[in-house]
């Protein structure tokens, strides 16, 4: 495949700007702080891609799942619950793996429409390999490039974009879930770093991982500023994957319950600051939501490359499935559905890559993109299995597998019922009745 081309081309339109005012230098300090703090959410020298730019990398995208995740490589990852390893190094070397990182570090610069394009055509081919993607760019990846010291990155991301190591992010517990203060992971304090206790369970990429991102309490009588992260390499002794899990769907896409027994964990490697942990998570919490309805997204283009084709071919009644109006209101709705939540998810994307010198990334936006997008897929999902009938509840056709994984996106990253209760926190935060 050609080199993609560099996304500098385009400048940044200047809207018009206030006069200048002259302010207090410790307000001017402020202010200041408070944007390169918010410039951190792109990568170094970013510039917002051009549509022709993403145009490009949507059809690199297509072509190389065309060629590298055909529907065998799809229904075998699903049917055998085994992610195919060789794909990692393969996502490396299209770019795919640090759409977000910086290019010092093997990454391509991209930003957040890029890596939901990418995140979308890959879901749309599979979503069992397009969660385990997201989970390695978005939740280790980008959260390596938001939070990490230079250092940090410089030993972490190259192997990490290649495809040589694969990542991983462990927050969730048995008994801490969407209720992430409770979690019951500890890291104490020991000569030269710190030593983690504790399990985690649900984990993507947790069986395969070679570094994972993991949360613990390194003071639990201090509630949510007790929590600190930790980039865990799992090779140091202690560290264990308890079993792979065997999920409804998203299969093959290689989810565990990881256990903790003393395994010590250099203070190099703490990312964020000691009792940061929460800051770091919520740091890439709502860039995370955003990013992963574009698999959403992805999986609603499944839905309608499995459906379209085959009611108008199938004939009952001597006419094709697709002439009748039942039928055709399915297809009106799923496709309805996809374009609506494409709009909502791409312009979200869009506004916080081209305000990307002072971005103003919104709780309810990235949350609202997620819980829209992951219902209308379930339900693109079924509409398929009906539109299919008696084939859409055979395991050899894709339809089932599309419910089935589009299913998972209404409960990671925060359930649908736990996103409407951020939406609503977030209006009550800006109207003062927190």
């Amino acid at each position: 495949m050609p080199p993609i081309s560099p996304c500098r081309a385009a400048a940044l339109l200047q809207s018009t700007r206030t006069p200048l005012q002259r302010v207090p230098r410790a307000a001017f300090v402020a202010v200041q702080r408070q944007r390169r703090a918010a410039s951190t959410k792109h990568p170094k020298d970013f510039t917002p891609p051009t549509n022709d730019d993403l145009e490009e990398l949507r059809e690199r995208t297509i072509e190389f799942a065309r060629r590298e995740i055909t529907y065998e490589v799809a229904q075998s990852t699903d049917h055998n619950n085994e992610f195919p390893n060789s794909m990692w190094q393969k996502l490396g070397e299209a770019g795919f793996l640090g759409l977000t990182a910086d290019e010092d570090y093997g990454g391509l610069g991209m930003g957040y429409q890029a890596h939901c394009v990418v995140l979308e055509e890959l879901s749309r081919a599979s979503g069992s390999i397009g969660l385990s993607y997201a989970a390695h760019s978005q939740l280790c990846v980008n959260q390596l490039q938001l939070n990490g010291t230079d250092e940090q990155k410089r030993q972490f991301l190259p192997g990490l974009t290649s495809g040589e190591k694969i990542g991983a992010l462990a927050m969730s517990e048995h008994n801490a879930g969407s209720d992430v203060v409770s979690m019951k992971t500890t890291a104490k304090e020991s000569d030269g770093g710190y030593l983690l206790n504790g399990h985690k369970m649900w984990i993507t990429n947790g069986p395969d991982a070679h570094y994972i991102i993991v949360y613990a309490k390194t003071d639990p009588d201090a509630g949510s500023k007790g929590m600190t992260a930790f980039i865990v390499d799992t090779s140091t002794k202690g560290f264990s994957c308890a079993r792979k899990l065997d999920k409804l769907g998203m299969r093959g896409s290689n989810t565990g319950e990881l256990l903790f027994d003393n395994v010590f964990v250099p203070t190099s490697n703490i990312l964020g600051g000691v009792g940061k942990g929460v800051r770091v998570l919520m740091e890439g919490l709502d860039l995370e939501r955003l990013v992963l309805s574009a698999g959403s997204l992805g999986l609603m283009k499944a839905a309608l490359d499995v459906t379209l084709p085959y009611v108008h071919e199938r004939k009952q009644f001597g006419a094709p499935l697709a002439h009748n109006q039942f039928i055709q209101g399915k297809l009106a709705d799923m496709y309805t559905k996809y374009r609506a939540s494409s709009a909502f998810t791409y312009s979200i994307a869009r506004a916080i890559d081209e305000s990307y010198e002072d971005p103003e990334i919104r709780t309810q936006d990235c949350a609202g993109a997620i819980l829209y997008a992951a219902e209308r897929a379930t339900e693109c999902g079924l509409d398929a299995i009906q539109c299919l009938g008696g084939m859409g509840y055979m395991n050899e056709m894709a339809a089932g597998r599309i419910m089935r994984d589009a299913k998972l996106y209404e409960i990671g990253a925060g359930t649908s019922e736990v996103r409407r209760m951020v939406i609503g926190r977030a209006f009550n935060k800006e109207f003062g009745t927190r």
